[in-house]
């Protein structure tokens, strides 16, 4: 009953912001679910939650990404006060409809990472869609719209392709003869080595291709530029950092079943590759690239194809790749934050437009320094290390052309955005433009996350190197 209460409360939630025409009414509900929702899966580390019969459970990958979404949408939270009641001046804004969907959209990433039924968190990520949506085109613009109707047209083919898998998988343990498929993971871990190898392959393509596109990874990546560029940066925060690992959970949930079968070699091939093709796509977009939020949407291309090839080495990588995840959710959740700080102090997202950001905005640029480079891999923050445990591994096992071209591709895009970040943190500032005001509650959120991928990547605490090890294990890692 915990996990289902745990998706409900800000389904509730939402629902109950609907009954209020304050937005500050919004906000104080907004608050009070997601302290609530942190607060339980904190505890849930210490108190296991019994199981809702054979669709919800909470195992280490479910738990760990659903602390993640828990953690960071806390800390939107608190971004969002100011963000919204500074938005309510835009006429065209509707900060009505912010809250109640940002609720929804928590509620969704809950049920995916909480179900053990396949089908249940297939309906889990269709949510995050819908959910979400509302959200992007906040702004209620042109562009915005068209934003939104493309973010809703790839993601429900992508949606569509892994329900497609999921049939296929079904049909995979129908082969098996022991009365009526089931799509609980338990079932098919069980089943997996006696399944129907032909069914089994082409439903865990169709569910890396489906899952992938919701996931970012290259070719289904195309939504997310534009989705960047036009949602508020909250909501940015969320999707990057946030609902790209509920997606990649759905690709990891499949490649159980696979290991379990043992094809492990058939999955890891197809991880490489679009692991690989996301990395160079995203490097080569993010070379002279013109707004920053694209910007930083392609980065999370880039680092989606991370942990793709982590997966796919295999190995220590696993464990790489699980701290990677970590990682990036912490990084983007402050870099997107901060975005919406700049946006607000220069009114645009072309990068050529805005210049002096450390004289006009200091705290913002001093905290944006450290996430580009955060995120850049330059030690000693996190993605640094969890970069360095791939590539370590790929050398370690006779993989050298791997590790050279994933280190390549790495210092692109690091040299792709230092080009355009580091002349708005460095330029000269209007003249006519004085410092901004930077309301605390703006800068609280990107600090925390900033001095923990900081703490991430000089000391990994134990209990969190063991649940990382454990649920690396699950996906065919090893320590390292």
């Amino acid at each position: 009953m915990t996990l289902l209460l745990l998706t409900l409360a800000p389904a509730l939630g939402g629902l109950l912001a609907l009954a209020f025409k304050d937005v500050r009414a919004h906000l104080g509900i907004l608050l009070a679910v997601s302290s609530l929702h942190l607060a339980t899966a904190w505890a849930l580390w210490f108190v296991a939650a019994p199981p809702l019969g054979d669709l919800l459970a909470l195992d280490l990958p479910g738990h760990l990404f659903l602390t993640i979404t828990s953690v960071l949408f806390f800390g939107v939270a608190l971004y969002a006060i100011p963000y919204v009641l500074h938005a309510t001046h835009d006429p065209k804004a509707a900060p009505r409809i912010f809250v109640p969907c940002l609720l929804w959209f928590l509620a969704a990433m809950t049920l995916v990472t909480t179900s053990q039924h396949l089908a249940v968190m297939w309906a889990g990520v269709e949510a995050t869609t819908l959910a979400s949506a509302p959200l992007i085109y906040f702004y209620r613009r042109k562009a915005a719209l068209e934003a939104t109707w493309k973010y809703l047209v790839i993601c429900s083919v992508g949606i569509a392709l892994a329900l497609l898998g999921t049939f296929f998988l079904g049909n995979a343990v129908a082969g098996v003869g022991e009365g009526a498929a089931s799509l609980n993971l338990v079932d098919l871990l069980r089943l997996a080595p006696h399944m129907t190898r032909a069914w089994l392959k082409l439903a865990f393509i169709m569910a890396l291709i489906g899952y992938g596109t919701k996931m970012g990874l290259a070719p289904m990546h195309t939504w997310l530029p534009d989705t960047h560029s036009q949602a508020p940066s909250p909501v940015s925060a969320l999707l990057s950092g946030a609902l790209l690992n509920c997606a990649f959970l759905g690709v990891l949930r499949f490649y159980q079943v696979v290991l379990a079968a043992g094809d492990a070699e058939f999955a890891k091939t197809l991880f490489l590759v679009f692991g690989f093709a996301s990395i160079g796509i995203a490097a080569a977009f993010m070379v002279g690239q013109r707004d920053y939020k694209r910007l930083f949407a392609y980065s999370s291309v880039e680092n989606m194809g991370v942990l793709a090839v982590g997966v796919g080495l295999g190995g220590a990588a696993t464990f790489g790749a699980m701290l990677h995840a970590v990682n990036h959710s912490l990084c983007k959740g402050a870099l997107f934050l901060l975005a919406g700080n700049v946006l607000r102090a220069y009114g645009t997202t072309t990068a050529a437009d805005v210049r002096g950001v450390l004289r006009r905005l200091p705290f913002t640029g001093v905290l944006l320094t450290a996430g580009f480079l955060a995120i850049g891999g330059a030690p000693p923050f996190g993605p640094f290390m969890s970069e360095f445990v791939i590539f370590q591994s790929a050398t370690q096992g006779s993989q050298l052309v791997l590790a050279v071209l994933f280190i390549v591709l790495l210092a692109i895009a690091f040299l792709g955005m230092a080009n355009v970040l580091l002349p708005m943190l460095q330029g000269e500032a209007p003249a006519d433009s004085p410092p901004s005001h930077e309301p605390i509650l703006s800068l609280v959120t990107p600090l925390v996350l900033c001095i923990a991928v900081l703490i991430l990547g000089v000391y990994i605490p134990q209990p969190l190197s063991d649940v990382l090890h454990q649920t690396a294990e699950l996906f065919g890692g090893a320590h390292g």
